[in-house]
């Protein structure tokens, strides 16, 4: 099947590189329209580019209120409405609870589950007036799991979980669904500071080995279909869903 998302208009926050670019290529290989957000300015014109006409990109920065409602109007006016929203914006810092400084865990809040609010906060109106549609937040097996060196982290996604469901739950009635996808080892840079915590690459591979029934990391383009899924029409009876894509450590 190729037209799962068939002219549905999608936004994908954080899609600059790693899940959210591979969220982006697939949603657009069923075909979807999209515009992809993200801090990274010269990065995202670079992939919205490569992923071709039907991609555009906007920067953002969901920790700022004015640039999200910006983000959304610029969006609205591009696709002409809404019928999807994924939140994957997000920032890893790890290091020892005691270590953990004020400033590391509000900026932790302030893009991991403050941008999900703005985001979806400023979605609803859109999706509404589309009739419903879909939002996916990307949460983390460490919002279910945690461990050491991520209690920062964990918190934070711990937060998108929570949200997530709630917002399902409050906007049901209106045939707006929320589901929040949270995935295990994936092999992205985005995680080279908890790579790093864990003594370096091959500290890592050990414990990937050891924890994963599986005995690998994942691929981006491993995880981007159950977004597909999630987006899609195929999933009109699936929400206030906290959905584990990790090899099969949470079980």
């Amino acid at each position: 099947m190729t037209d799962r998302l068939k002219n549905k208009r999608l936004l994908v926050v954080g899609a600059a590189t790693g899940i959210g670019r591979a969220v982006a290529a697939a949603c657009i290989a069923q075909g979807a329209l999209v515009v992809i957000a993200d801090l990274n300015a010269e990065q995202g014109s670079k992939t919205a580019e490569e992923l071709g006409p039907h991609c555009s990109f906007v920067r953002c920065d969901v920790s700022d209120e004015a640039s999200v409602m910006a983000l959304m109007t610029e969006t609205v006016s591009l696709l002409g409405g809404l019928d999807g929203l994924v939140n994957n914006a997000g920032l890893q810092k790890a290091g020892a609870l005691e270590k953990i400084t004020v400033e590391d865990w509000d900026a932790l809040m302030g893009v991991n589950a403050r941008g999900v609010f703005l985001a979806t906060k400023a979605a609803i109106p859109h999706l509404r007036a589309s009739g419903g549609g879909s939002i996916v937040n990307t949460a983390s097996l460490a919002a279910k799991r945690g461990g050491p060196g991520i209690a920062a982290y964990a918190a934070s996604k711990g937060a998108v979980m929570a949200l997530t469901t709630a917002t399902a739950l409050e906007l049901a009635g209106e045939g707006i669904r929320a589901n929040s996808v949270c995935p295990g080892f994936i092999d992205t840079p985005f995680n080279n500071p908890a790579i790093d915590f864990m003594g370096g690459r091959a500290a890592q591979a050990e414990a990937v080995a050891r924890m994963v029934p599986l005995g690998r990391q994942a691929t981006p383009d491993e995880v981007a279909p159950l977004y597909v899924y999630l987006l899609s029409d195929e999933s009109g009876y699936v929400t206030a869903q906290a959905m584990s894509i990790d090899g099969g450590v949470y079980n």
